[in-house]
């Protein structure tokens, strides 16, 4: 096996250190306090496969620059996709205007700028995938499918689709700081469509990460994705209702993190706490949850989707504990929220693009490895529902969530029976957590194909979890 290798930098922007020093110059010039400038280049390829053809494919190159400038606790942002100097300082021109402070320019330190590196290396790549002929990806492609395909008679649609990207960013702010990092990101995905008796139903199944074209290769085959696409839609042609009520419920390890992410994750952020809009926010030290709860973001996971070396913010991230035992210890905090909240900065300023600024956000969340098996947590339940994955939901400020379940399983005397559907798991989140009652000690994460919104923009996520059991839950189903 070869040696994952660290993608080198390639300027794409050919702007000189002593010219982004003047536009940093210039951002202050209104007198903000912190000014900063996030450049990208983005090369993207796209394949998509469905009705027995290739019917798409895509290619864009993006680049640009935003620049942010701070004063107190008010924001101004500009971008431009014109890397000369003359578009690049009026748009900073435009972001001091929106922050103005007392704050004079001089403050900005004079290059060289020192460089922020990372102790980690959180990409796994032997075989960068842009750099290979898009015939490879293709048939990647063209297997995915076919494997779903030919796996029952009752598929009746295919769709399969591969996306990649590279990202190259540099970060530079007015206290010296600046940043760079190559960031690769590859995504196989299938769904399917099964048919009988005019009921259709339809199954999901992907992969990928921060990894290169290997991975296909020696963890996950094109042909499991479009195999385990096909059998879940198949499966749920003969999932029954699911009974509706108050009941225990199990979650599968990995493909129900969601349910974390989205219900405990976005309310540890720490711009919703700052605005005390956040149930949280007046929780850190207080318990909120079972003892058996442990909460980690980790952006250092290696390969993993969430994962990079230098966040949005060219601040090195670390592993993050969230809730411990039941108790709140941190938030996830950008540049902005640090300074307000003055806690230290953990590495989750993100960005959707150069015309975002950053924000709080998730990158690896996940419930911590607790102590029982899975098989003895599926024995305590006399009469329950096993989630097996979940497909999404929604979630208040106020704590309170929806989620759909794609598919499960009824629990009887402790073994599971018959597969159901069409459920929906209702609560809130605080209660949630008090009602974990055991944590598995098999730990897995989700499918490498996540992407989480917030206020707009989108960013690649993954989130984990052991099998957990929930003492009682509302289930919404059929009575």
């Amino acid at each position: 096996m070869k040696k994952p290798i660290s993608l080198p930098f390639e300027d794409h922007f050919k702007i000189p250190l002593l010219d982004l020093n003047k536009i940093l110059h210039t951002a202050l010039s209104h007198g903000g306090d912190f000014s900063e400038i996030f450049l990208e280049y983005r090369l993207y390829n796209f394949v998509n496969m469905e009705e027995d053809i290739i019917k798409e494919t895509a290619e864009s190159i993006g680049v640009g620059l935003g620049i942010r400038v701070i004063s107190g606790d008010k924001t101004g942002y500009a971008y431009t996709n014109d890397l000369k100097l003359e578009k690049a300082r009026r748009a900073a021109l435009t972001a001091a205007s929106i922050a103005t402070g007392k704050t004079r320019a001089s403050s900005v330190p004079s290059v060289p700028f020192r460089e922020s590196t990372s102790p980690h290396n959180a990409y796994r790549v032997e075989r960068p995938s842009h750099r290979i002929t898009m015939g490879k990806k293709v048939s990647l492609v063209k297997e995915a499918y076919s494997a779903a395909q030919n796996l029952d008679s009752k598929i009746k649609k295919v769709k399969a689709a591969f996306q990649e990207s590279i990202q190259y960013v540099m970060i530079l702010n007015s206290e010296g700081i600046i940043a760079r990092d190559v960031r690769p990101m590859v995504r196989l995905t299938c769904v399917a469509i099964a048919e009988k008796n005019r009921k259709r139903e339809y199954g999901f199944y992907g992969g990928g990460g921060r990894v290169g074209l290997e991975y296909f290769s020696r963890i996950l085959p094109p042909r499991a994705v479009g195999e385990e696409a096909a059998k879940e839609a198949v499966q749920l042609l003969e999932a029954r209702e699911t009974p509706a009520g108050e009941m225990p419920v199990v979650l599968s390890p990995g493909h129900s993190g969601v349910l974390i992410h989205e219900a405990v994750g976005h309310l540890l952020e720490a711009d919703f706490n700052r605005k005390k809009t956040s149930i949280f926010w007046n929780k850190m030290g207080k318990r909120v949850g079972s003892s058996q709860v442990t909460i980690f973001d980790d952006p250092t996971i290696p390969a993993s989707r969430g994962s990079y070396n230098v966040d949005d913010e060219g601040t090195v991230p670390q592993k993050t504990l969230l809730i411990e035992k039941g108790t709140v210890k941190g938030w996830l905090q950008d540049r902005l929220s640090s300074r307000i909240m003055k806690s230290p900065l953990t590495g989750h300023g993100r960005r959707q693009d150069f015309s975002c600024f950053p924000i709080p956000r998730m990158a690896n969340t996940y419930i911590d490895r607790g102590e029982y098996g899975p098989e003895e947590i599926l024995k305590s339940v006399e009469k329950g529902l096993y989630v097996d994955r979940l497909q999404g939901g929604q979630v208040e400020d106020s704590g309170k969530f929806t989620f759909s379940v794609s598919s499960g399983y009824l629990i009887e005397h402790g073994k599971l029976t018959a597969p159901v559907k069409q459920a929906t798991l209702i609560g809130t989140n605080i209660d949630i957590l008090e009602k974990i009652q055991m944590v598995g000690s098999d730990l897995e994460f989700g499918l490498q194909t996540g992407t989480c919104s917030k206020e707009g923009q989108d960013v690649p996520v993954n989130d984990g979890c052991p099998t957990l059991k929930i003492a009682g839950m509302t289930v919404g189903g059929t009575r």
